[in-house]
């Protein structure tokens, strides 16, 4: 069968159908020759006609294909020197994923041939391999954009108001019992009405899923059982993974994800993905031969000095160059292909400090960031960073540019030491609980830009963290030497599950201290999915390859009552601008009342000396909801009630006076975290006394009635 080809167009890379056939543009600007190859079906071990790319414009290859349409298999055969010690690794034995491919037919087949060298040869990669790798290989999916989007519009939920659930596609769906079991661990099955109507009930704006781009399971985990559950090890940066599609494999996935995004949309809810442009699922010099390596591999990853090896900053193998034209265009070109055809609303980025190491240095001002800052796209959305990798000098938190949220791991750390009793001074505690103007507040940020978090995805879950002392990893096969040692748990007398009545009773009154204080907290909220129904990983605080029942959440056995104080809590803060600022505190007054104050036991007010003493673990925080200095849309001067939220994370009780008359006449209890249930609201009277009990949490309010004024921002 012969094919005509014609010389085609440069841009836009990738596959792109229109009514007559598809044009073909491929970036690679070390090769020798260039190879299209056509499939018929996914199982195929060959391709039916191999098509020399000719023309070349800007070191991309492209040709048009007439006759073509969307559904056409494809991959590529690139033709080069194979000089691993000078950076160049060619060989066009290796049939090679499109890195603008848009869907991708299915996963890796583990074997041999996926390797550019003879694994068996004592060389390693310094020898060559010949076998052809087409079999074992998924092929690229020429897609059409074409979708019915209706009348979507993205919510745009403000920061302030936001509330992140990060979740899993399967692990949230694989075992709910309201979902057809059909599409359980779907798309669809995330888009399904019976998970929006969950979300809805407990509060979410936005949904952060974790990575859907098409990963690879490395050969180690398949072959040991195992697999790459979270999905951290990218190789499609345009292609939403075939695993988690119900519908098919040949483009089908990319029409579910988006009636996925469709269906939250359509709830108010946001979908942020998150994304992993640090690093590629090739590895090192000994990894497998799928995609960037063979098209240009000194063209795509940061090298060594001998050029052999790779620049590890993420503990993957390799580090992708983000400081090269053509690795910037690729990013900024799945970021906006996710944002215009996909709908998404934001990104969280996986190890972001890479992305901002120019040369070995991370530089804030590199050109990553200056790109993003204007591309008038990519910069409306939410962008959110995990500021941290694992070279030298990589933990940045606080340090990425306006605009930029970060996952705070600062918070995490001291809200988990104070509740567990560790030693830690209250002016941290104080700092993070009001939105960590130490990290934001000088480079003239928000205190939206703290995502605050107690977990993640990796470590403990929450029900975890106050059940083991120690991590029990021993199902991932490492001998339980993987994942963080050093997790700020407390068991509270027995390692993982029991009988003991008052253990239990302590552990479920920690879980709603954590989430009160989560959520009472200035900054974005983040809650991982199933903390608010007691999930468990039974100790495993590293589940990245269990893909099963220690990472699904447990629909059958949810803990219903921490469900409906979760979602309390958040509407609660919703509801109550006081906890969602825009600005930070200044101290500041409004009718001889300052906006912020904190108290002892006695009733009197923190001094300089008091919030040095690391002994100490009770405070009291006082906020004043008439000193917002902010208006709504339509030009209100904002108001709230005042607030009297008192931590006590001593083992046994405190009795708190209440502060004069000048910061309110009476104040209601309304949330009490030492008791399992909401009681009926008590009153009481400016200068009475309260008990706190050991480990709680109270919240206070005394409501503020006057008319709004458009008094304009202080």
């Amino acid at each position: 069968m012969t094919i005509n080809s014609f010389p085609g167009k440069a841009f836009p890379l990738g596959a792109t159908p229109d009514s007559k056939g598809v044009n073909f543009a491929i970036y690679a600007s070390n090769a020798t020759k260039v190879e299209l190859c056509l499939f018929k079906t996914p199982d195929d071990e060959a391709e039916y006609e191999k098509i020399d790319i000719v023309e070349r414009s800007h070191n991309i290859w492209h040709c048009y294909i007439p006759n073509l349409k969307p559904g056409q298999l494809y991959g590529y055969r690139v033709h080069g020197p194979y000089e691993p010690q000078n950076g160049l690794r060619f060989n066009p034995n290796k049939l090679l994923i499109d890195p603008y491919a848009k869907a991708i037919s299915g996963v890796i087949n583990w074997h041999d041939s996926l390797f550019a060298y003879d694994v068996q040869s004592e060389d390693k990669d310094l020898s060559f391999s010949e076998t052809d790798s087409a079999p074992f290989i998924p092929k690229s999916v020429v897609v059409s954009n074409k979708f019915d989007w209706g009348d979507d519009c993205p919510p745009q939920t403000p920061y302030a108001s936001t509330v992140i659930y990060e979740t899993h596609v399967k692990g949230f769906t694989k075992l709910h019992p309201d979902i057809p079991e059909e599409i359980r661990g779907s798309y669809a099955a995330m888009g399904h009405p019976a998970t929006i109507e969950y979300l809805k009930k407990l509060g979410i704006t936005a949904v952060e899923l974790m990575p859907i781009h098409q990963f690879v399971a490395d050969r180690h985990l398949t072959e040991n059982g195992l697999t790459n559950y979270w999905g951290y090890n990218t190789i499609g940066f345009f292609a939403p993974d075939v695993r988690y599609a119900s519908s098919g494999r040949l483009g089908e996935q990319v029409t579910e994800f988006k009636q996925m995004v469709k269906e939250l949309h359509k709830a108010g809810i946001e979908v942020i993905l998150d994304v992993v442009y640090n690093h590629t699922a090739e590895g090192n010099e000994l990894g497998p031969m799928l995609s960037f390596k063979g098209i240009d591999n000194e063209g795509y990853y940061r090298l060594t000095e001998d050029k052999r090896h790779y620049m590890d900053y993420t503990g993957t193998g390799n580090t992708l160059n983000a400081y090269l034209p053509n690795v910037l265009r690729l990013i900024m070109d799945s970021l906006r292909y996710w944002i215009t055809e996909m709908h998404v609303d934001g990104f969280r980025f996986d190890l972001a400090s890479t992305l901002a190491r120019e040369l070995h240095e991370v530089n804030r001002l590199s050109a990553f960031f200056d790109i993003i800052h204007q591309d008038p796209v990519i910069s409306q959305v939410k962008l959110i960073a995990e500021p941290w990798d694992v070279g030298e000098g990589g933990y940045q938190v606080g340090k990425f540019p306006q605009g930029w949220g970060e996952w705070n791991g600062k918070y995490r750390d001291c809200v988990r030491d104070y509740w567990r009793g560790e030693n830690s001074t209250l002016a941290e505690f104080a700092m993070r609980f009001t939105g960590s103007a130490d990290l934001y507040q000088d480079e003239q940020r928000n205190p939206t830009a703290s995502i605050n978090f107690i977990t993640a995805h990796d470590g403990f879950t929450l029900n975890d963290l106050v059940t083991y002392n120690e991590k029990h990893n021993d199902a991932n096969g490492e001998d339980n030497n993987d994942g963080e040692s050093h997790n700020r748990s407390n068991n509270y007398g027995a390692e993982g599950p029991t009988e003991d009545e008052n253990i239990n009773r302590i552990r479920a009154q920690q879980k709603r201290n954590f989430i009160t204080t989560l959520f009472l907290s200035q900054g974005v909220p983040m809650l991982v999915a199933g903390d608010e129904i007691s999930r468990t990983q039974g100790g495993n605080n590293n589940a990245y390859c269990q893909d099963n029942e220690i990472s699904w959440l447990d629909w059958a056995n949810m803990d219903k009552d921490l469900m409906e104080f979760t979602s309390k809590m958040i509407k609660f803060r919703l509801q109550h601008p006081a906890f969602t600022r825009k600005r930070w505190f200044k101290g500041t007054q409004v009718n001889g009342v300052e906006d912020i104050a904190w108290f002892l036991p006695e009733g009197e007010q923190f001094s300089d000396e008091h919030w040095n003493h690391d002994f100490a673990k009770s405070l009291a925080v006082f906020i004043n909801g008439r000193a917002l200095r902010t208006r709504n849309q339509v030009g209100e001067t904002v108001i709230d009630d005042g607030f009297y939220v008192i931590f006590n994370a001593h083992w046994e009780p405190v009795n708190y006076k209440l502060p004069d008359n000048l910061y309110g006449k009476t104040w209601t209890k309304i949330v009490d975290t030492a008791e399992s249930e909401v009681g009926d609201e008590e009153t009481y009277d400016a200068g009475s006394s309260i008990e706190v009990k050991g480990r709680s949490v109270i919240v206070m309010h005394h409501p503020v009635i006057y008319e709004q004024k458009n008094e304009g921002d202080n």
